[in-house]
């Protein structure tokens, strides 16, 4: 896994006989993996103004969130002016947004990026309680996890969402 801090500043389809999610077509097409990164690598943007924060997103996630998925090269940003830039440049694959972010929050965040990047990659965004849910339904979230952050739940969510990316099914 490669990191990436910016702090502050598929042509493949799936077998039709196969399910769009079977982990064997996705692994099939993780050799033509959508993001910029080095060889193959999944590129993971992770947006939050608390460092500590971000560490917690990449250490759930670690270097690959399912075994069948591509290496990931994550994104570290810590302001919304760069999340932006980066998704300008269509070579996210997936972005992760922590809800609770000052002074732009992640699901302020998500809902503009959403409405204004054309074919916006998947984004998950991380809530400070399983009662502010309901509300990243109105930012127009792919998945939602929330806090404490449980590495396994973080993990799956990550790569189901990278698994759909890879098969070419559009996000909301």
């Amino acid at each position: 896994m490669r990191i990436v801090s910016q702090v502050n500043q598929s042509s493949a389809a799936p077998s039709p006989a196969r399910s769009a999610l079977d982990p064997t077509a996705v692994a099939a097409l993780s050799s033509s993996a959508l993001g910029a990164g080095p060889a193959g690598t999944l590129k993971v943007l992770v947006y939050s103004s608390d460092r500590l924060t971000r560490a917690s997103i990449v250490m759930a996630l670690g270097r690959r969130p399912a075994p069948e998925l591509p290496a990931i090269e994550i994104v570290e940003c810590a302001t919304e002016p760069i999340v932006i830039r980066q998704l300008d440049s269509h070579t996210v694959d997936l972005a992760i947004l922590d809800g609770e972010a000052a002074p732009a929050g992640g699901m302020g965040v998500c809902r503009q990026l959403k409405d204004e990047i054309f074919r916006c990659p998947p984004i998950l965004v991380v809530v400070g309680r399983p009662q502010d849910a309901w509300l990243a339904t109105w930012s127009r979230a792919d998945a939602v996890v929330p806090m404490p952050i449980d590495p396994k739940v973080l993990a799956d969510a990550a790569a189901g969402l990278l698994r759909r990316r890879l098969v070419g099914i559009e996000s909301s």
